[in-house]
């Protein structure tokens, strides 16, 4: 079992930048034990007023795109030439399945993880994408409060954990590759909706013609879409991470979304959504939590479940039952 401190002790790290005990305190964060989930909400709750001041952004891509390349080389950029602290984190609910992606990104991004403005999170293995998205909210708060004024939310796995991340972040940046056949295919209508931009990976070399061909489709595929609530209209782009380039222009769409959205109250109102359902989720979880855990659910849920199964009760009457234990 890894050591515990005092709340005291972990707020006086992450306020001091301590990176092992910010590292210490998201083990907290993630842990399903009772007395560490007490400790840990201690923890986030007196660091929170250090918190929030952090541009929050969102990057997944479909497979093969370059990701992890990507955000070293994005990484690297926002530190060298921009000043940034950044924290790299993951939603990956297929991590049992998979063993844990995110664990080889971090490999592979060798100037990133050992730069010291720079602080990579693996996300944990073997947990519902609810039981990863709440630690996951609960480990930006935690890096904001160590002074990391940029965090990055990665997807690793694929589905809902878009949705997730969504709904955690500033700007979500999609990333997309050319030259793979019908640039509109196998890509969901729901995922181009949430992007605030597009960017165009691996337009170097021979691919700069068809980077900047599938710029244009995208672009117009754009257009299509109703304006967003928050008054932007998502930008396309392209880059390299191997040269280095178009990095710089998609920091300034960044900035120009967060520039429009701050003027315009968008950005505060959002944050303000995000907390009440941050709120409503851990109320879900908790719920849901209890539900499981209770002893005369244990009991009877495996016949009542076998009954549902065998059609001999109705999913609806089984759920009442259920719940009337609790």
């Amino acid at each position: 079992m890894a050591k515990r401190f005092s709340p005291e002790k972990y707020v006086e790290g992450i306020l001091a930048g301590d990176r092992v005990m910010l590292s210490r305190a998201i083990t907290l964060v993630e842990s399903r034990l009772a007395s560490d989930q007490e400790l840990a909400q201690e923890v986030v709750n007196r660091v929170l007023p250090h918190a929030g001041k952090s541009v929050r952004i969102g990057i997944t891509g479909v497979p093969g795109v370059g990701k992890s390349t990507f955000i070293e080389a994005f990484g690297n950029y926002l530190i060298k030439e921009q000043g940034k602290k950044l924290a790299v984190l993951a939603i990956d609910p297929t991590s049992q399945r998979s063993g844990g992606s995110i664990l080889g990104d971090k490999t592979r991004m060798d100037s990133l993880s050992t730069n010291p403005q720079a602080f990579i999170r693996p996300s944990p293995a073997g947990k519902s994408l609810g039981g990863v998205s709440r630690s996951t909210r609960e480990s930006i708060i935690l890096c904001e409060a160590a002074g990391f004024d940029t965090i990055f939310v990665e997807t690793v796995g694929v589905g809902q954990s878009e949705t997730a991340v969504h709904a955690m972040v500033d700007f979500f940046l999609l990333l997309m590759l050319a030259g793979a056949g019908d640039e509109l295919q196998g890509i969901k209508r729901g995922i181009m909706e949430m992007a605030d931009a597009i960017a165009i990976t691996k337009a170097d070399g021979e691919n700069v013609g068809k980077a900047k061909a599938a710029r244009a489709e995208y672009q117009s595929a754009l257009h299509l879409y109703p304006l967003a609530a928050s008054g932007w209209m998502p930008q396309v782009s392209t880059c390299s991470a191997l040269q280095n380039t178009g990095l710089d222009t998609i920091w300034q769409t960044i900035a120009d979304y967060l520039e429009l959205t701050k003027g315009n109250g968008y950005f505060k109102k959002k944050r303000h959504n995000q907390n009440l359902q941050w709120m409503y989720e851990a109320i879900r979880q908790g719920l849901e939590d209890n539900f499981y855990a209770h002893e005369q659910v244990k009991v009877q849920l495996p016949g009542i479940a076998e009954q549902v199964k065998e059609g001999k009760k109705s999913a609806f009457a089984a759920a009442a039952e259920l719940l009337r234990l609790v």
